[in-house]
């Protein structure tokens, strides 16, 4: 069954990092996205973020390579670009190019430090990112930072909310019946989901030594204990009651009840329950807890990830071509998207997508012939 962005048309240059992933949950959900890529190449089954896409190979040096590009890019919905500002510009596929022949065109730009800023012509990585916001400093342990792989800026402050910003602008459309461009920068919304840090710190609730507050691995009810085999549980009842299921299960003391909260005895009773958490295996913890509303879970590695009877009961993963990979998310009842398919090889709809888009099969021959088609 098509998904619920069937009849939705995205052009994504070729990129890293959060356009690729923006590019794949959007097909995911059923939107045609085609791949501009700078040249063609073999299949490689592990893009898990080239599942569902096609692809053209155009030589953007070249007049006809751009003429192409600007053909496809004027019958989209989307163009999503992760360049630095101005390469668009200076490939004559900037923004105002399109205003003529697609006024709804809804322009995607994803960077690291955004469209403008002292920053914006510098390369930059999600740690970096994290590091401006101020969110990289409350990470890790309270020796130093800890970049939390690259989840927080790249995907969750760069992919949530390029997606975020175009569907924003999508629904803006059908007002106006125009397009935007939107500027999605990660140092821009890492900020934006730190809504309740905020809100912590403006109430004396938080403060900025790591490892030295509720939710940094400081309180003895939110933090990862190792267990007897080398593994580790994730222990997370920050409510009263849940914390009192933990205490009673675990056979920690029961005086620690009157004490949760009391920040000054955390060190001690994470002590205390590091040695206790020690004496079994993390599965055997995981048993006893089964059942309760301890907020006590497995750290699991990835391949464990894959085989937890919860994650299999939801079909949170599947294998493509035996690729592990998330299964699309989220879930619709009514128009579920078709299964993931394997990823296509750069270039390999090029002819396909060209005569989609008005060319001819002399046309096309000759781009190939001239090196127009990479």
């Amino acid at each position: 069954m098509p998904g619920p962005l069937s009849g939705l048309k995205i052009i994504e240059m070729n990129g890293l990092g959060p356009c690729p992933l923006a590019g794949q949950l959007l097909a995911d959900q059923g939107a045609e996205v085609i791949v501009i890529d700078r040249a063609s190449a073999k299949a490689d089954p592990t893009d898990v973020n080239r599942r569902g896409k096609r692809s053209v190979a155009l030589n953007l040096k070249s007049e006809a390579g751009k003429q192409a590009a600007r053909r496809l890019i004027a019958s989209a919905d989307i163009l999503i670009e992760g360049f630095r500002p101005g390469v668009m510009e200076k490939l004559g596929l900037g923004p105002e190019a399109f205003q003529a022949d697609n006024p709804g065109l809804i322009y995607g730009r994803m960077t690291g430090w955004g469209q403008t800023g002292p920053l914006a012509q510098t390369a930059g990585h999600d740690i970096n990112y994290l590091s401006l916001s101020g969110a990289m400093h409350a990470i890790g342990t309270a020796e130093q930072p800890v970049p939390p792989l690259n989840l927080a800026a790249d995907y969750g402050g760069g992919t949530m909310f390029l997606i975020f910003g175009i569907l924003s602008a999508l629904y803006e459309r059908g007002q106006s019946g125009k397009g935007q461009v939107v500027d999605a920068a990660m140092v821009d919304c890492v900020p934006a989901m730190m809504g309740l840090l905020h809100s912590f710190l403006a109430r004396g609730w938080w403060n900025e030594t790591r490892g030295d507050n509720i939710l940094d691995g400081a309180a003895p009810f939110y933090r990862c204990y190792e267990t007897a085999d080398g593994k580790f549980i994730s222990a997370g009842p920050i409510e009263p009651q849940f914390f009192a299921i933990m205490v009673e299960k675990a056979g920690l003391p029961a005086d620690d009840l009157k004490r949760q909260n009391n920040k000054a005895d955390w060190a001690d009773m994470s002590a205390s329950y590091a040695a206790i958490f020690r004496q079994k295996t993390r599965d055997e913890w995981v048993e006893i807890f089964d059942g309760t509303d301890a907020c006590i879970a497995p750290v699991l590695t990835f391949s464990e990830a894959e085989t937890h009877p919860h994650n299999q009961a939801r079909g949170i993963f599947t294998r493509v071509g035996d690729v592990m990979q998330a299964a699309p998310a989220p879930r619709f009842d009514r128009t579920a998207p078709d299964a993931p398919q394997p990823p296509h090889a750069p270039g390999a709809d090029s002819a396909d997508v060209l005569a989609e888009a008005g060319l001819t099969q002399d046309e096309i021959a000759t781009m190939r012939e001239n090196g127009d088609l990479t």
